[in-house]
């Protein structure tokens, strides 16, 4: 089956990756996904903004003491693990009573290993139990608050030569914003400043407006800077940016299509 095909298919598999109830096989069929289709990413992407900020709303809860306890047992039987295999690496080594005595050394070491992962599977169980009552008793606030999200009509995901994700842009129709996350580590200097381009079918590129430091971003715009619009583009331009008329003078940075939802 052609995934890019079914848009709401799509739809609901990004959501659930983004929120971690895709897991297994199918989440790592969706990565794999991902990385070979752009809108699959620009999905994925579209989700993880939209419940990491339903995340900033929620007030802040000290964790559990399981959820240490269950830390440090999955740390010693990590570092047991390691132990074991540099151990084994090195060999074996002479010590009074014989094979027999180094091979109850090993046993006694496996089991510790395997307590300790017991010990860690249980406290797991135990705090996973209390999430998922915690989380049914706050669905219907999280889907109060989804409706409330601005509505996404375009998205784009911005990458550099390496095809690696640097900037999100959406277009929300109900306010009239372009919204741009900053997903990459590029950092630009004091004295310049990122511009963002429309890449018209014909013509030359158009402003859409000169970004700042921030990692969320918004600028105004209307639909009819974005319909037909088939890619955009970020250049590296003087501080403050430069006027529309003269197009980028600087280096293009990252550029994408962008893609109309129809979900």
């Amino acid at each position: 089956m052609n995934i890019t095909q079914h848009p709401d298919l799509i739809d609901r598999l990004a959501a659930s990756y983004a929120l971690g109830t895709l897991r297994g096989g199918a989440r790592r069929r969706f990565e794999t996904l991902a990385r070979e289709h752009a809108t699959v990413r620009a999905a994925a992407l579209v989700w993880q903004t939209r419940w990491s900020g339903l995340t900033e709303l929620q007030p802040q809860v000290a964790p559990s003491p399981a959820v240490w306890t269950r830390i440090d047992n999955l740390v010693r039987a990590s570092q047991l693990e390691q132990a074991l295999q540099a151990a084994r690496q090195a060999g074996p080594t002479p010590a009074p009573g014989g094979w027999w005595r180094n091979l109850l050394v090993w046993r006694g070491a496996a089991a510790a290993g395997a307590l300790a992962t017991l010990a860690a599977v249980g406290v797991g169980v135990q705090v996973n139990g209390g999430l998922r009552t915690t989380t049914g008793a706050q669905i219907a606030a999280l889907q109060q608050q989804l409706q409330a999200t601005p509505q996404i009509q375009y998205v784009a995901v911005l990458a550099d030569d390496q095809a690696a994700a640097s900037m999100l842009v959406t277009f929300d129709p109900q306010n009239n914003q372009l919204v741009l996350q900053r997903v990459g580590g590029f950092r630009e200097g004091a004295d310049k400043s990122l511009q963002l381009w429309a890449l018209p079918p014909a013509g030359g590129p158009r402003s859409l407006g000169v970004l700042g430091p921030d990692r969320l971003l918004k600028l105004v715009a209307g639909e009819a800077d974005v319909r037909q619009v088939p890619a955009l583009a970020i250049s590296l331009e003087p501080k403050g940016g430069v006027p529309s008329a003269t197009g980028p003078t600087g280096p293009v940075l990252f550029k994408g299509a962008l893609i109309q939802r129809m979900l």
